[in-house]
């Protein structure tokens, strides 16, 4: 193959490599267009009041049983705030009692380890965003994954930070989260306390709402969801209403 057919292929190859990384980015931006005007209505008075809670507090408690919206309104939120510039970074966090906090016999990376206790949150940016645009933005640090287990130490600024399925942690974790908020962050704590995995006695959830039970608080809010509040499938409250 002579050189200047070889240049010419080379090229040619390169403007694809170039047609199909400007493909992506107008998938991804037609997407980040989209979230932009993102809207979370709520579907009763309780989620109502979550909503106002996340609008004007910096911390948020988000309690109650399975299907209320608690983890969808938050991150739905998360989205918004990070879509108009309120924050620069998503974090998300829970703990992962099956493995009691040490991820390293699984595959993978941190993220991927972590894959099977943050779904939940995934499938709802992926509402939102391309699945490739969820990745970029895990690479580039907006999106982040944050074990309990690796957060001592840290300071989270200018972030959102999703602590979800709580009741999980200990009382130690507990604590070590709600002290690593940083300036022009908010962070809100959802879980339900009848679907504990780490034993009642060592729920960080419990203890904490027992601290503040009856304090007046400047800057930490709770919102209790019961149910009569959930609006995933109306055999969800049924199935529930077995459990009591």
């Amino acid at each position: 193959m002579s050189r200047k057919k070889r240049k010419d292929r080379q090229f040619k190859a390169a403007l694809r490599q170039l047609q199909t990384e400007e493909l992506i980015l107008k998938l991804d931006t037609r997407y980040m267009n989209k979230t932009a005007n993102v809207t979370v209505i709520p579907k009763n008075i309780t989620q109502d009041n979550l909503i106002e809670s996340l609008e004007q507090t910096n911390i948020t408690f988000a309690v109650g049983p399975a299907g209320t919206g608690k983890t969808y309104i938050a991150t739905k939120k998360a989205i918004q705030a990070l879509t108009t510039g309120t924050v620069s970074k998503i974090i998300v966090t829970r703990p992962a009692v099956s493995v009691d906090e040490q991820h390293g016999f699984l595959p993978g990376t941190l993220q991927e380890k972590m894959a099977p206790w943050t779904r939940p949150i995934i499938d709802i940016l992926e509402e939102h965003f391309t699945p490739s645009h969820i990745e970029n933005m895990i690479e580039a640090n907006i999106i982040e994954i944050a074990p309990l287990a690796y957060m001592r130490g840290r300071t989270f600024k200018n972030a959102f930070i999703l602590a979800d399925e709580m009741q999980n942690a200990t009382p130690e974790q507990m604590k070590m989260l709600l002290t690593r908020i940083g300036p022009n962050s908010q962070l809100v704590v959802t879980g339900d306390l009848a679907q504990h995995d780490r034993g009642f006695s060592d729920n960080g959830l419990k203890d904490f709402l027992k601290r503040i039970d009856g304090q007046e608080t400047d800057y930490i809010r709770t919102i209790y969801f019961s149910a009569k509040d959930i609006e995933r499938h109306p055999a969800v409250a049924e199935v529930l209403s077995y459990y009591e």
